[in-house]
C-alpha cells in the first residue's frame, strides 16, 4: 500500500450477507463512508495483520456505525476474524492491463475457465498475494499471483486474465488466455483445513455467535483465559434433527480460526477386536495435538457414546477412553472437541457434564427467516429469474431444514436444465421451483403426513359461522401477532370440531390449514395405540416434538374420542395417553406457531380435562347442513360437471337430512348414472370421442336419491 493513502477509521469485523459472499465486497455503514469520503463503487484498503482491498456497498440499517461487513476470503487476506478491528481507508486504483491466477491443479486451465474467472472478477479490485473463492468453482480458493501494473487494480473488459495451473496446452481468446506453466505443486493433502465460512451458514446467527464464544476464542486467544485463570471449554455437543448444519458449522469454525480439522465418524470407530476402537480415538486425538490449534469433530457420537449398562462392554470401555482423552485436554494445548447428535438423551451422562461438554447448543429447524437466508447461500451462484421471490418461496417451506433447502435448489436448477433451449441462456424461475416443491418433502416431518393442502375454505360449502371461529383462532395469532402481544392475550391452545359424521369437519380442518399455509399434520387417533406400556405416550410426545420442528403447524388429531375417552371409564392405556396429551397441550401457551385441532363426533366421550380453557378451549359444532348450506355445498361439487336441466335450488330444498358427504355421494352417483349411460352405447374408443357430449340431468339426481341414503332422516 503506498504511504500516501488518507487516513483511515477503525471498525469492527462483522460477517457478510449471505448473498456477499466470494464478491470482495466491504459494507460501510453511513457514518464511515462520510468520514472517508467514499461513494459505493469506491474501492478501499482494510489493514489487520496484513492488508487487501475492497469495493464499498452501503450497509444496512442492521449495522452499527462503528463495524463493516467483509466475507471470509477478505478477512483471511486481512488476517482477521470476526470481531477484531481493522482499519479501513480509501486508495486510488488502477485498470488492470493482465492478471495471473494461480488455480487448483484439479482444474483445466482452459480459455473457458478463463473466461469463468473473468466474469467473476469484472470490475472487482484486487492486488498481489491474495487468495479468493468463485462461488461456482467449488470452494478452494484462487491466487492473484501477479498484476500488471503493480499495487491495487481493477479487472475491466480488456484485462486479460492468464491462469497458471497444471496445464499443458496454451491457448488465447479475447482478453482471456491459459499458458502453459510447469506443474504447480498439488494442494497439500495433510491440510486438513476446511474450506466452509461462516457466509456458507444460513439461519443460524444465534447458534454461531455461541458456538464462536466456546471454540473460537480458545483455539485463536487462549491468553484471554490464562489471564482470567480459568481454563478454556474443552468441547461443545451440537444436537438437532439431521440436515439442521451441525458438521457444516464445526467445520465453518475450524475454517475461521485456519485450525487443523479432524473428522471421527462414530460407526467407523467401532470395531469387533478388542481395545481397536479406543485405539483409533487416541490416533485421532494425537493427531490433532501434533497439529494444534485443532478441532476435533466426532460425527454421530451417541453411536459411540451411549450410555454404559451392564451387558455393553464395547461401548463402555469406548465412553471410558473418550472421558480420559477429554480429560487430558488441557495437556493437548489448543485442542476442543464437537459432538454431533441427533439423539442428546441417547448420550452417557458423564460426556455431558462441565469440563468435557461444556456447552449443548440446539441446531433446530429454520424459521422462515433463516430459511430465506440458507437459499440465499444456495441461490447465489444461480441465474434467477425475475419472477422467484426467496421470501416467498421461505414462507413455503416449513419444516425445511438446510439439507432439504439444498435439494430443493437442486431440483430447481434442473428442472431449468430439462427445459434448456439452445441458444437461450438458462434461468431458474418460479416454476422450476414449484416442480421441486413436488418432490422433496422436509425430512422434519417425513414420518407424519404433513403437508400444505390445497383446499380452502371456498371449497367448503357452507359452515359461515364455523369458519370464522376458525379464522379468529388459528389466522389471527399468525397475522396480527403484534395486536395479541399488545393486548397481552394468548391465543388458544387448540380447536374441538364436533358434529355428527359426514358434516365436514376433516374437509374444514384441511381448508383452514390451506387457508394458512401452514403444515397440516394429519394424526388418526387409532395410529397412535400400541400394544408395549409406554410406546402410545411417546407417539404422542414424537408428534408434538416433529410440529414443534415444523411450525407453524396445525396437528389435527381426527377420532380424538379413540385416544382421550374419559378417564375412570376407559382403559389404562387410554388414560396414560390422556395424560400425556395435557401435559403437551399446556406447554402450546409458548409456541402461538403450534395449534392443536381435534374431531369427534362423540364430544361427550372426551375426558373433560382436556376439554377446559387454556387446553382444547374453542368448541366449534359442525351442525347438519341447512338448506341454505345444501346448496352452498351442491355448488362446490357440481361446479366443474356438465349440468343438464338441473335445478340446484329445487335440489337443496329436497334434500332434507342430507349431510354433506352425502351430497357429495349424490353428486357421484348421479355422474356415475350419467357415464352409464354413454358406456353402455360405446365401446371405449368411440365413447372418448363423445366425452364432449354428456350431460348430467334432473332424471340422473332423482335416480341416485333413491340409492343415496340421507344421515339424518
Amino acid at each position: 500500500m503506498s504511504d500516501g493513502d488518507a487516513a483511515g477509521v477503525e471498525l469492527r469485523v462483522e460477517g457478510a450477507q449471505k448473498r456477499d459472499a466470494g464478491r470482495g465486497v466491504a459494507r460501510l455503514p453511513e457514518p464511515a463512508r462520510r468520514a472517508l469520503s467514499v461513494l459505493s463503487g469506491d474501492t478501499v484498503v482494510v489493514r489487520g495483520q496484513s492488508a487487501t482491498v475492497a469495493k464499498v456497498w452501503p450497509a444496512s440499517g442492521d449495522l452499527s456505525g462503528g463495524a463493516v461487513r467483509i466475507d471470509a476470503d477478505t478477512r483471511r487476506n486481512a488476517g482477521v476474524n470476526v470481531g477484531d478491528t481493522v482499519t479501513v481507508s480509501p486508495i486510488a486504483v488502477a485498470d488492470a492491463d493482465r492478471v495471473t491466477i494461480d488455480v487448483p491443479g484439479r482444474l483445466d486451465s482452459s480459455a473457458d475457465l478463463s473466461a469463468l474467472v473473468k466474469r467473476a472478477l469484472l470490475d472487482r479490485p484486487i492486488q498481489a498475494g491474495e487468495r479468493l473463492r468463485i462461488e461456482r468453482l467449488g470452494t478452494e480458493p484462487l491466487g492473484i499471483e501477479s498484476t500488471t501494473p503493480d499495487g491495487t487494480v481493477r479487472v475491466t473488459e480488456d484485462t486479460t486474465v492468464a491462469l497458471r495451473g497444471r496445464a499443458e496446452s496454451s491457448t488465447s481468446t479475447g482478453g482471456t488466455d491459459t499458458t502453459e506453466t510447469s506443474p504447480t505443486p498439488a494442494a497439500d493433502t495433510a491440510d486438513a483445513t476446511p474450506r466452509v465460512t461462516y457466509e456458507d451458514i444460513g439461519g443460524l446467527d444465534d447458534e454461531l455467535d455461541q458456538i464462536r464464544e466456546m471454540i473460537e476464542l480458545p483455539l485463536s486467544e487462549p491468553e484471554l483465559f490464562h489471564e482470567l485463570g480459568i481454563d478454556p471449554p474443552s468441547g461443545v455437543l451440537l444436537y438437532g434433527p439431521p440436515g439442521t448444519g451441525k458438521t457444516l458449522i464445526a467445520r465453518a469454525v475450524a475454517g475461521e480460526v485456519d485450525a487443523y480439522f479432524t473428522t471421527i465418524s462414530g460407526p467407523e470407530v467401532v470395531s469387533k477386536y478388542k481395545g481397536e476402537s479406543e485405539e483409533k480415538l487416541r490416533e485421532a486425538f494425537d493427531t490433532a495435538e501434533a497439529n494444534a490449534p485443532s478441532v476435533v469433530f466426532i460425527d454421530e457420537i451417541d453411536s459411540i457414546a451411549g450410555a454404559r449398562g451392564d451387558d455393553a462392554d464395547m461401548e463402555t470401555r469406548v465412553v471410558a477412553q473418550l472421558l480420559t482423552l477429554m480429560d487430558g485436554l488441557e495437556d493437548r494445548g489448543q485442542v476442543v472437541v464437537i459432538g454431533a447428535t441427533n439423539r442428546v438423551d441417547a448420550i452417557d451422562p458423564a460426556l455431558r457434564r462441565g469440563g468435557r461438554f461444556d456447552r449443548e447448543i440446539e441446531i433446530g429447524v429454520p424459521g422462515a427467516e433463516g430459511r430465506e437466508e440458507i437459499l440465499e447461500v444456495h441461490t447465489r451462484s444461480m441465474p434467477l429469474a425475475d419472477d422467484v421471490s426467496l421470501s416467498r418461496l421461505a414462507a413455503r417451506t416449513h419444516g425445511f431444514v438446510g439439507a432439504d433447502l439444498d435439494s430443493l435448489s437442486v431440483e430447481a436448477a434442473m428442472a431449468a436444465l430439462r427445459r434448456r433451449e439452445e441458444g437461450v441462456a438458462m434461468e431458474v424461475t418460479r416454476a422450476d421451483f414449484d416442480t421441486a416443491m413436488a418432490a422433496v418433502d422436509p425430512s422434519a416431518m417425513r414420518e407424519y403426513v404433513a403437508e400444505t393442502p390445497n383446499t380452502t375454505f371456498e371449497d367448503v360449502g357452507g359452515l359461515d359461522g364455523a369458519k370464522a371461529t376458525l379464522t379468529e383462532a388459528v389466522e389471527w395469532p399468525l397475522s396480527y401477532e403484534a395486536l395479541f402481544e399488545a393486548t397481552a392475550t394468548d391465543p388458544p391452545a387448540g380447536v374441538l370440531l364436533y358434529g355428527p359424521p359426514g358434516t365436514g369437519k376433516t374437509l374444514l380442518a384441511r381448508a383452514l390449514a390451506g387457508e394458512s399455509d401452514v403444515n397440516f399434520i394429519s394424526v388418526a387417533g387409532p395410529e397412535l395405540l400400541g400394544r408395549y406400556v409406554g410406546q402410545s405416550e411417546e407417539a404422542i410426545r414424537d408428534v408434538f416434538a416433529r410440529a414443534r420442528q415444523a411450525a407453524p403447524a396445525i396437528v389435527f388429531f381426527d377420532e380424538i374420542d379413540a385416544i382421550a375417552g374419559g378417564r375412570g371409564e376407559t382403559h389404562e392405556v387410554t388414560e396414560r395417553v390422556v395424560s400425556q396429551l395435557l401435559t403437551e397441550i399446556d406447554g402450546l401457551a409458548e409456541n402461538p406457531n403450534l395449534m392443536v385441532l381435534a374431531a369427534t363426533n362423540r364430544k361427550d366421550a372426551i375426558d373433560p380435562a382436556l376439554l377446559r380453557p387454556g387446553r382444547i378451549e374453542s368448541h366449534v359444532e359442525v351442525p347438519a347442513p341447512d338448506e341454505a348450506a345444501r346448496r352452498a355445498i351442491l355448488d362446490v361439487h357440481t361446479q366443474d360437471k356438465p349440468l343438464g336441466d338441473v335445478d340446484l335450488d329445487a335440489l337443496a330444498a329436497n334434500s332434507v337430512g342430507y349431510s354433506g358427504a352425502d351430497i357429495e355421494a349424490l353428486c357421484r352417483t348421479a355422474s356415475m348414472a350419467a357415464i352409464r349411460e354413454v358406456a353402455s352405447e360405446y365401446d371405449p374408443e368411440e365413447a372418448t370421442t363423445h366425452a364432449d357430449e354428456i350431460l348430467i340431468t334432473d332424471e340422473h339426481f332423482a335416480a341416485a336419491r333413491e340409492s343415496v341414503t340421507p344421515t339424518f332422516e
